[in-house]
C-alpha cells in the first residue's frame, strides 16, 4: 500500500503512534521537496499537540540523520566524546571542557552553533580569537581529532538537511516548544556528527529555553531514551541557569574566562561545573574506573596546564593566534568603555536574572535577535555579585563592557532590573539539579 503524506499526519493528529516507516517516508520526503511546508507544518503541530512516544521520537532522529551525510569516526579514535547544552548565558563550558577531557587522553569531536536571541553561540565565542575558524572538512575534522585530540566545528550544510527545514518552519509555525521536536533536533545532530559517547547539559531557568525543572527534566530522559534506543552512550545533567554561569556574559570576555579557568583560575561555579562534567564524560568514555580517580584525572590537567596547553594546540589547530593563551588582553577585541554598575542598596542578592543579562548583552550588540545579525565580540557584562553575595551601598554589581557612553547608560538600566535584594541571607542555588542516566528511563 502507497504511504501518503496527508494519512501520516491525520494518524499522528489523532493520537496514534507512527511506525519508523512512516516517519522516515515523511521525513525524506520532505527533505527532497516532495512534501510541501503546508503538510509538514501540519505534522508538526499535529506532534506538538499529541506528543510522541521515545520509539517515535528515536525513529524521527535517525530519519533525520539519515537525510545529510553522517561522519564515521571509528577509523579516527575507538571512542569520540562530544559535550552539548540545550543553551544559556555565559555558557562557556565547551571551551574549558573541551581541552580538559582532551588534555586527559580522551578525544572529543564537536560541532558546535552560534548564539541567537538570549543564548550565546560557542563558534561566536571562539571566532573572538583572531584567525581562529569553525570551518572544518570532513578530512580536517578527522585529521584534529587524531593529531590533537579536540576539534570545535560548525555544522556543514551536507548534514541534517532535514533539521534544518524543519527547524525554520518550526519557528514561523509556533511549534518550536515541542519536546520530541526538539530533542530529535539536538540528537540528529549528535548522531550525525559522529561521537559516539555524548553528555547532555540541559539548562533550567529564567536564562534558559526550559524554565521549569519538569520540562528540562523530561527533555533530559527524552534525548538519553534516543541514545540507548539508537545505540550511544548518553547522560544528561539539568543544570542551573536562573543566573549567569561564571562571571563573564559576552564573546571575548567569555574566552577570557575560559582561559583563566584553565589556568585554574577560574569563578567557583563554572570551575566546579567544568570538573564534575569532564570527570562524568571519562567515566561514559571508560577512562577512569570510579568518580574519585576521574576527577582527579581531570584535576591534574588544570594543575599540570597540560589543559591550557591543548587549548594552545587546538586554537593553533585551527587557525588561531595561540599566543592568545598568554596575552589574552592584548589579542581580544576590548570594548572602548567600561562602566561599573554600582548597587542601590545594601543587602544580600536573591536573584540575578540570566535572561535580562542574556538580553542587554544583545542590546549591545554582543548578539542576534535575527540570524544573520553581525554582532560585537568585544561588548558584555562581568559579573562581580551573584545570589547569595552580600553587598553594600554603591558596591560594583557588575562591568559593562560598551561601545559608547549610551549604549553603557542603557545597558545599567536594563541591568538593575536583573537584581532583587533581600535583608536575610539567600542561599545559593544548586548548580546541578539532575543527572539522569539511561538507566533512570523506564
Amino acid at each position: 500500500m502507497t504511504m501518503r503524506a496527508v494519512d501520516i499526519i491525520a494518524k499522528k493528529r489523532d493520537g496514534q503512534a507512527l511506525s519508523a516507516e512512516e516517519i522516515d517516508f515523511f521525513i525524506q520526503g520532505y527533505a527532497r521537496d516532495e512534501i510541501p511546508d503546508y503538510q509538514a507544518a501540519a505534522w508538526c503541530m499535529a506532534v506538538l499537540l499529541r506528543g510522541m512516544t521515545h520509539e517515535e521520537t528515536t525513529a524521527l532522529t535517525l530519519s533525520m540523520a539519515r537525510s545529510g551525510k553522517q561522519l564515521d569516526l571509528s577509523d579516527v579514535a575507538p571512542l569520540v566524546a562530544d559535550k552539548h547544552s540545550t543553551g544559556g548565558v555565559g555558557d562557556k563550558v565547551t571551551m574549558a571542557l573541551g581541552p580538559v577531557v582532551a588534555a586527559a587522553g580522551q578525544p572529543v569531536g564537536k560541532m558546535s552553533g552560534r548564539g541567537l536571541g538570549f543564548s550565546g553561540g560557542t563558534l561566536d565565542k571562539l571566532e573572538s580569537i583572531p584567525g581562529w575558524s569553525a570551518e572544518r572538512s570532513e578530512q580536517e575534522f578527522k585529521q584534529q581529532i587524531r593529531e590533537i585530540g579536540l576539534v570545535v566545528a560548525g555544522q556543514t550544510r551536507e548534514l541534517v538537511p532535514a533539521d534544518r527545514k524543519l527547524y525554520a518552519l518550526r519557528d514561523v509555525t509556533a511549534t518550536v516548544p515541542s519536546l520530541p521536536l526538539i530533542a530529535s533536533s539536538v540528537m540528529s545532530k549528535k548522531i550525525a556528527a559522529g561521537a559516539n559517547v555524548i553528555l547532555l547539559d540541559v539548562k533550567v531557568g529564567v536564562g534558559a529555553f526550559m524554565e521549569t525543572l519538569e520540562d528540562a527534566v523530561e527533555l533530559a530522559e527524552t534525548m538519553v531514551a534516543i541514545g540507548r534506543l539508537a545505540g550511544r552512550r548518553v547522560a544528561a545533567r539539568v543544570t542551573d541557569m536562573n543566573q549567569p554561569l561564571g562571571r563573564a556574559v559576552g564573546n571575548a570576555l567569555e574566552v577570557k574566562e575560559a582561559l583563566a579557568t584553565l589556568r585554574g583560575e577560574g569563578p567557583p561555579d563554572f570551575t566546579e561545573l567544568i570538573l564534575t562534567e569532564a570527570a562524568h564524560l571519562l567515566m561514559m568514555c571508560e577512562r577512569a574506573d570510579d568518580e574519585q580517580s576521574a576527577r582527579r584525572a581531570v584535576e591534574e590537567t588544570l594543575s599540570s596546564g597540560t589543559a591550557l596547553e591543548k587549548f594552545r594546540a587546538f586554537v593553533a589547530a585551527q587557525g588561531g593566534d595561540p599566543a592568545v593563551v598568554d596575552e589574552p588582553d592584548r589579542l581580544l577585541p576590548q570594548a572602548p568603555v567600561q562602566q561599573d554598575l554600582l548597587s542601590p542598596r545594601a543587602g544580600y542578592l536573591s536573584a540575578v536574572n540570566a535572561r535580562v543579562f542574556g538580553m542587554t548583552t544583545v542590546h549591545l550588540g554582543g548578539g542576534r535577535l535575527r540570524k544573520g545579525d553581525p554582532i560585537d565580540r568585544s561588548v558584555g557584562v562581568v559579573l562581580h555579585a551573584k545570589i547569595g553575595d552580600y553587598v553594600e551601598k554603591g558596591q560594583p554589581l557588575c562591568t559593562i563592557h560598551a561601545r559608547n557612553e549610551a549604549d553603557a547608560a542603557q545597558a545599567a538600566e536594563e541591568l538593575l532590573a536583573a537584581y532583587d535584594w533581600s535583608e536575610q541571607p539567600v542561599s545559593p542555588p544548586a548548580l546541578i539539579k539532575r543527572t539522569i542516566q539511561p538507566d533512570d528511563i523506564p
